[in-house]
């Protein structure tokens, strides 16, 4: 059943707006995926893991979700990195592609409905560039490119709120490159005459000569054509919303006559050690760089995800350290839930998860409230620890209460990523006989045991209801 009152901050109102499908039923979203000149970054990936999260509530909340997420594979850095290289685009942007891939698999992020590339979608970039060019809100500049005139567009500036005036005109009044600082308030390229210097052999045939379309341009024909004329909502990073989203939404209106994006949603930077993070500071970081150090991807998923996505994510190791710890503190939850055995009910249970449940669609509701949605779970923990402790939970209770952790978790996506790795057969039976051993008070034989356990990876737990392994 859909809850009424699920609400998100749309950066456009400034405000949290309940979030309704214009169709009725089904949800409509367009997130900004990347740019695959490299592998992803953590910056990159907490915006992504906060789509997932969104996706993931609305679905818990009982709508239907259509998601495009698109894969730029054209625009200055690619080409750049091709030509370097001395190789075609798609040889040159196909690993990263599909190392991108592998990183959502790794962090357990949803797979959206599209993905389509830029690349696919030239055509229908050029019949919005020729309709703006014949409505003459497009022009052709001196250097044969084709540029969006922002003064054709009474509303340029209503989603970043930027104080148009005051910022400085760029010296030509237009811009070609494909991202520039928010002081530049020109121009925006919509279609690059091809420069051979510059571009190497790679470029397309248009009306208006050989050339490669802008980035700007680019999204709004896939978000266009996949999704239609008004989309539910469109999400990425704070740093998407000017000049890309801007320009959006500009060439977008201008091209169908009708509101772009209902509810637009952005994150919050991720710095690192309170700076922002760059190669040159030696502060950049790869999902691969924090696997290699041991870390899995349900750490660096509950690390990405615990702050609110409106806040900014100061990453440090001890935070990821602490995320790890978080992590195995509800595992091992699990795990004590999967070991009771006891059928004796106290009735005790049922009312803990419902008080929690509440809690956790009250702060998911409410803009994603992820650090509140969390403590609920930590609470259910605390409490239901206590009761097994006293042996005040049975066999179907502990069932109750595992049921419910898995309904969080289809919004979460860190608890039950897949079923517990079958333990060899020779570690189980040494467990079995220090069990016998240290019952028979055979010490030495039991330390013997261990040391086999360890030896293959497993240690063992002692805890008040009974000993269990536990992958190391």
């Amino acid at each position: 059943m859909i809850i009424e009152h699920l609400k998100l901050y749309n950066t456009q109102t400034r405000k949290k707006e309940k979030i309704v499908p214009k169709d009725g039923k089904t949800i409509r979203i367009y997130t900004c995926g990347p740019t695959i000149y490299d592998f992803a970054h953590i910056g990159n990936l907490r915006a992504y893991i906060f789509e997932d999260l969104l996706r993931r509530s609305l679905i818990y909340f009982g709508f239907s979700v259509t998601q495009v997420m698109n894969i730029t594979d054209i625009d200055d850095k690619t080409l750049k990195g091709a030509i370097n290289k001395n190789v075609s685009l798609l040889e040159f942007t196909e690993p990263f592609r599909q190392a991108f891939f592998e990183d959502l698999m790794t962090l357990n992020i949803e797979k959206a409905e599209f993905y389509p590339k830029a690349t696919q979608y030239i055509e229908h970039m050029l019949d919005i560039i020729i309709k703006l060019v014949d409505k003459k809100i497009a022009y052709k500049g001196v250097d044969g490119s084709i540029y969006f005139s922002i003064d054709k567009f009474k509303d340029y500036g209503k989603l970043s709120h930027l104080d148009l005036k005051s910022l400085k005109q760029g010296a030509s009044k237009r811009v070609s490159t494909d991202e520039y600082e928010k002081e530049n308030v020109s121009d925006f390229v919509l279609w690059k005459a091809y420069v051979e210097k510059r571009d190497g052999d790679i470029y397309w045939n248009s009306p208006f000569g050989k050339g490669r379309p802008g980035w700007h341009i680019e999204c709004s024909a896939m978000a266009l054509k996949l999704l239609g004329s008004n989309i539910d909502i469109h999400c990425g990073g704070v740093d998407n919303i000017f000049p890309h989203h801007e320009n959006e939404i500009a060439q977008s209106e201008s091209f169908t006559h009708e509101t772009f994006v209902l509810h637009w949603a952005h994150a919050e930077h991720l710095i690192v050690d309170g700076k922002k993070m760059s190669k040159s500071l030696g502060n950049f970081y790869t999902l691969r760089d924090l696997t290699t150090m041991g870390y899995s991807g349900r750490d660096i998923r509950y690390m990405l995800l615990q702050t609110h996505y409106k806040t900014q994510l100061n990453f440090t190791f001890e935070s990821l350290k602490a995320a790890k710890a978080s992590v195995q503190r509800i595992l091992d939850f699990v795990d004590r839930l999967k070991s009771i055995k006891d059928e004796n009910e106290n009735n005790l249970v049922e009312d803990i998860i419902k008080k929690e449940k509440n809690l956790f669609i009250e702060a998911i509701a409410d803009d994603l409230n992820i650090s509140s949605a969390l403590s609920a779970i930590f609470d259910l923990i605390r409490e239901i620890n206590h009761l097994i402790d006293d042996k005040k939970i049975s066999k179907k209770e502990a069932l109750k209460t595992l049921k419910f952790l898995k309904e969080t978790d289809s919004v979460l996506g860190f608890i039950f990523l897949e079923e517990k790795e079958k333990i060899p057969k020779v570690v189980e039976e040494a467990f079995e006989k220090r069990k016998d051993a240290r019952k028979n008070k055979n010490f030495a034989l039991a330390d013997e045991l261990r040391d086999l356990i360890l030896d293959h990876g497993y240690i063992i737990e002692d805890l008040p209801d009974g000993a269990r392994l536990k992958k190391k």
